[in-house]
């Protein structure tokens, strides 16, 4: 009999290879750098990371989560991140956001459990697959926060296209639809205003630099205009006197 191959329970690992949806990774993608660019515009410089293991139990390889993008409280932006243990920092997420795969178990009713013993002030759950999900038992959004009793709890759940999060400050908002499902932050009061993403500004940017040259252009070409006018009706009264003179 082969023995029974014990763990380590001082060895956290940094990654796992696990199949993952290709749509959560493009979401992923577009969503943790916009999210950093916000709170930077609201003067949060802190650390926004996605997809790695967050230890909340030492000794415990296990007590861990794994969140699909998550912000870090006081933490240097540059901060390099393998795996994170909370009992080393004493920092756990204050947001944390799951994207539902297809087989939504874990994102619908462990990842709560989890982020709750974690000590995560808010954990917002987005399933884009939800319409697809039997008996329709999918949700678009569900958003966990601290109650009173400082317990993860559910406070919405909602098929609308956009949630607001209290921790980031602004909306979470869905666009598009089916493989070209993206999650954008949105501002206002009712999130009707998406945040830019950085090809966005630097298009706004291109265009504005773009009208400034063309009002620069139509400017000298209105000077250029009005100095030939002048010039003509200088030379017309010059002709005029001229004219005057000679009578």
């Amino acid at each position: 009999m082969q023995p029974v191959e014990q763990h380590d329970p001082t060895v956290y690992p940094v990654e796992e290879k696990v199949g993952e949806d290709i749509l959560q990774r493009w979401i992923m993608e577009l969503l943790r750098p916009l999210i950093e660019d916000w709170l930077r515009s609201e003067g949060r410089e802190t650390l926004v990371g996605a997809d790695q293991f967050i230890y909340y139990r030492q000794f415990d390889p296990h007590g861990r989560v794994s969140p699909d993008i998550y912000v870090l409280p006081n933490t240097p932006v540059d901060t390099h991140v393998t795996a994170w243990k909370v009992w080393e920092t004493g920092v756990v997420p204050s947001f944390a956001l799951e994207i539902a795969s297809r087989h939504f178990d874990k994102d619908y009713y462990t990842a709560p459990r989890r982020y709750d013993e974690l000590g995560t002030d808010e954990l917002i759950v987005f399933d884009p697959h939800f319409a697809k999900r039997p008996r329709g038992d999918g949700l678009r959004w569900q958003v966990f926060r601290r109650n009173e009793a400082g317990e993860l709890v559910r406070v919405e759940a909602t098929d609308d296209d956009r949630v607001h999060s209290e921790q980031l400050g602004c909306w979470l908002r869905s666009v598009g639809a089916l493989q070209a499902t993206r999650v954008r932050l949105a501002t206002a009061p009712g999130g009707d205003t998406l945040f830019p993403t950085a090809e966005e500004r630097e298009r706004a940017e291109k265009e504005r630099e773009r009208a400034e040259k063309e009002r620069e252009r139509a400017e000298k070409e209105r000077e250029r205009a009005e100095k030939k006018a002048a010039q003509a009706e200088l030379a017309a009264l010059k002709a005029e006197l001229a004219a005057l003179k000679g009578q």
